[in-house]
């Protein structure tokens, strides 16, 4: 890459992606500032207006041409109807590996290649390496790595991708965002799944499907408690519903099992795992270096999941299936398995 490039910046209005753009400036890039706008609910209350002045204003400071990317039919198309489909289906989605598939790395992609963009750069904390050809590895910090989510990146996709922060960590970022004085330094970092803010998943779907409260039962099929509704809980999940029996010495209770049919959750105060042996199939699979039966990699089912050992026992370009080599936590339905080898992420698939 030569440093006349001409670079399209994610601007949030964040920190981050503003230190991105910082960095890819004084680099010598070409860069532009690019706002991407998204689609929400008519009944929530968005602040994208704030966050786009926040985003001038950084594009001003840093004296770079500013555009807007209308993302709102991809993200509502894309994001939004997937995460309803998916918890009507009894699977637990993950929004933000799709809002980066479909829109970050989708549409704004495409925005940026209209505009002969020669690459798109985020604030993501996640690095490329570039090798034989470019490699995905976690970010340098650690507590705020996010390869996770960027699983689902094509080898054609990473290629055209930058990601400017992968080597420093927050707090060195936000010194770096005070040093330059860019207007937006000391910003909170934002919470919460990318169109629903801080609102509660049982709010937003019931303005889509009706939510009823049903009885939480134990292994032996028992009655011991209530829940707010069977389709928004996952596997593994320790809260959120309520348990009868009442005693200072009560240990917490997980859910192992839910059953939209009649509308019940299992819970137990077992946590439940899934066992050394076991198997997962994995679907849209997307991975960037093919692996061969036998070969063992670190998997993780969950975000903030300590990694365990796998090997292949089947794959194909769609379809991917790992026998645990190691106990590990039980898995959801509908959430994102992902395959390293020490720091770089060759990819993942759903867990079906």
């Amino acid at each position: 890459m030569t440093k006349k490039a001409k670079v399209f910046v994610g601007l949030s209005g964040g920190v981050d992606s503003s230190v991105a753009a910082l960095r890819l400036k004084n680099a010598g890039f070409e860069v532009v500032g690019v706002f991407i706008k998204v689609w929400h609910p008519e009944f929530l209350v968005c602040n994208w207006e704030s966050e786009r002045l926040d985003a001038m204003r950084v594009a001003a400071h840093l004296d770079i041409p500013f555009l807007t990317c209308d993302a709102e039919a991809a993200y509502r198309d894309y994001v939004a109807k997937y995460f309803i489909s998916e918890y009507l289906a009894g699977r637990t989605p993950n929004p933000d590996v799709m809002c980066n598939k479909e829109v970050k790395f989708g549409e704004f992609m495409k925005f940026a290649k209209e505009y002969q963009a020669d690459f798109i750069a985020t604030g993501h904390y996640a690095r490329r390496i570039d090798n034989e050809s470019p490699e995905l590895h976690r970010g340098v910090d650690s507590s705020k790595d996010q390869s996770y989510f960027l699983w689902s990146l094509t080898q054609k996709q990473l290629s055209f991708s930058l990601f400017p922060v992968e080597n420093s960590k927050k707090l060195a970022i936000r010194e770096e965002a005070k040093q330059a004085g860019i207007p937006i330094a000391d910003k909170k970092d934002s919470q919460g799944v990318c169109f629903l803010g801080h609102i509660d998943i049982k709010d937003f779907l019931s303005h889509y499907v009706d939510i009823n409260e049903g009885v939480v039962l134990n292994e032996a099929g028992e009655v011991i408690g209530t829940h707010q509704g069977a389709l928004i809980y996952t596997i593994g999940q320790r809260h959120g519903f309520n348990i009868n029996e009442v005693s200072d010495k009560r240990t917490a209770y997980f859910v192992t099992a839910k059953n939209l049919a009649d509308n019940t959750i299992t819970a137990s105060p077992t946590k439940p795992v899934l066992v050394k042996q076991g198997e997962l199939k994995l679907t849209n699979t997307v991975l960037r270096k093919r692996p061969e039966v036998g070969e063992e990699f670190l998997i993780q089912t969950r975000y903030r999941q300590n990694p365990v050992l796998a090997k292949i026992l089947f794959t194909t370009e769609a379809e991917t299936v790992l026998q645990l080599l190691e106990e590990s936590e039980a898995v959801a339905l509908g959430q994102s398995c992902v395959l390293y080898q020490g720091s770089h992420c060759i990819g993942g698939g759903i867990i079906s």
